[in-house]
C-alpha cells in the first residue's frame, strides 16, 4: 500500500466521472460523535442523510438541524427496512457494535462504524464474515489514520527510509475519563482504557507496518493504581504492553483514562529506525493539534503541523468508496487482527 488515504481521496474526488450516485445513509446514534461524523460526510457532499434514529429524542433533535431533509425513525430496523437505503453509520454504545453491524449488513447495506467493531475477536470476525457474504463494504472509525500527520508518518515508514524498524513506541494518556457509565462495565465495553483508546494506537502501528505476525504479547492492567485481571469485572484505567512483532520489531504501549498528566491528553506514535525516527504527537496537550516529525540523530524536522480537520475524514473516505460501488473488502481484515492483539492484551 503505497498510496496514502489522502493520495486516494483526492484520487477519488477527481474521477468524479466514477462516482455513480450518491449513496443514501441512515445514521444509527446521532450523540456528538455520531452527529459529527453525519454532518462532515453532509458537508463534503459525499452522500445523502436520510434516517436518523437515535434513543434520546434530543440527540436526533439536534442533528435534523444539521440534516432537515432527513426523516427521524425509531430503530435500527425501520432504517435497513428502507430499500432506498445503502448504508448505515453506527455510532452506538460498543455493545451494541457487532449485533447491528451485521443485522444491517445481512440487510444489504454497507457499514461504517465507531471502533471497537466487536467487543473481542470474535465479534469482529463475524461482523467481517458478514460483510464478506454479503459483499458489502464495511469501515470502522479507526479516525487518527486519517490525520494529515499520521499520513505523513506512514510515508516515511513505507518508504523504508528508517532502515529496520526495531521499536515503536505508543502513548495515549486521557486526563479523562468517559462519562458513560457503560464504558465501566466490561460486559459491555469489552474493556477500558486499552479498547477505547489502545485500539488506535495498536491500529497505527500495524497498519504502518503492514500488519506483521504478532508473536507475542506481554501486559499489565491496573484500575486505581492496583493490577487487576478481565475476570475480576473491572476494567482498566491504566495499561502497558509489550508486542513482539516478526522482524524484529519491538512494540511498546501505554494508555489510560483521568492519567495526573499535567494537560488533557498526551497521544504519540513514535517509530525508530536504524537511519532515523517518525513520530505522530499532539501538541499542547490537544486531542485534535497533531505534528508529524522526522529524526535525524540529535535534530528533527516538522514534516506537518495542525491545523487539520481530520474529524469525520474517516466516514468521507467511506463515503466516496460507497458511492464508487465498492464491496467487501480485504482490508476488513485488519480490524481482525487489530482484536487479535487487543483480545492477547487482555489475557483472553
Amino acid at each position: 500500500m503505497q498510496e496514502t488515504i489522502l493520495d486516494n481521496a483526492q484520487e477519488i474526488q477527481a474521477s468524479s466521472s466514477t462516482i455513480l450516485a450518491k449513496p443514501k445513509l441512515g445514521f444509527l446514534g446521532v450523540g456528538w460523535i455520531g452527529r459529527n461524523r453525519m454532518e462532515v460526510i453532509a458537508r463534503h457532499e459525499t452522500a445523502e442523510v436520510v434516517y436518523i434514529a437515535d434513543t434520546a429524542p434530543q440527540n436526533a433533535e439536534e442533528a435534523l438541524k444539521s440534516a432537515p431533509e432527513a426523516k427521524q425513525v425509531n430503530s435500527l430496523e425501520a432504517i435497513i427496512s428502507k430499500p432506498d437505503v445503502d448504508g448505515v453509520v453506527i455510532a452506538t454504545p460498543s455493545a451494541f457494535h457487532a449485533e447491528q453491524s451485521e443485522l444491517a449488513l445481512e440487510a444489504g447495506k454497507a457499514v461504517f462504524c465507531q471502533k471497537p467493531l466487536g467487543r473481542n475477536a470474535e465479534e469482529t470476525k463475524r461482523v467481517v464474515e458478514a460483510a464478506r457474504r454479503h459483499n458489502k463494504l464495511l469501515g470502522v472509525d479507526l479516525s487518527y489514520r486519517f490525520t494529515a500527520a499520521m499520513q505523513q508518518v506512514y510515508k516515511v515508514v513505507q518508504s523504508g527510509e528508517l532502515g529496520q524498524v526495531y521499536a515503536i513506541e505508543l502513548v495515549f494518556h486521557n486526563a479523562y475519563g468517559p462519562d458513560k457509565a457503560w464504558f465501566y462495565e466490561p460486559k459491555l465495553s469489552g474493556g477500558g482504557c486499552v479498547i477505547d483508546l489502545g485500539v488506535h494506537l495498536v491500529d497505527l502501528a500495524l497498519w504502518s507496518m503492514n500488519f506483521p505476525e504478532v508473536k507475542q504479547v506481554h501486559s499489565q492492567l491496573f484500575a486505581k493504581g492496583k493490577p487487576i485481571a478481565m475476570g475480576e469485572g473491572k476494567v482498566e484505567d491504566y495499561a502497558t504492553a509489550s508486542i513482539e512483532l516478526a522482524g524484529n520489531t519491538h512494540v511498546q504501549l501505554s494508555c489510560s483514562w483521568n492519567l495526573p498528566a499535567g494537560q488533557e491528553a498526551i497521544i504519540s506514535a513514535t517509530f525508530y529506525g536504524t537511519n532515523g525516527g517518525v513520530a505522530l504527537k499532539n501538541i499542547n496537550g490537544s486531542f485534535y493539534d497533531f505534528v508529524a516529525e522526522r529524526y535525524h540523530g540529535t535534530s528533527s524536522e516538522r514534516l506537518s503541523t495542525p491545523p487539520d480537520e481530520w474529524s469525520g475524514r474517516a466516514g468521507v473516505a467511506w463515503a466516496e468508496r460507497l458511492a464508487r460501488g465498492e464491496g467487501f473488502s480485504e482490508e476488513a481484515e485488519e480490524f481482525v487482527r487489530v482484536a487479535e492483539v487487543l483480545d492477547k492484551i487482555y489475557g483472553r
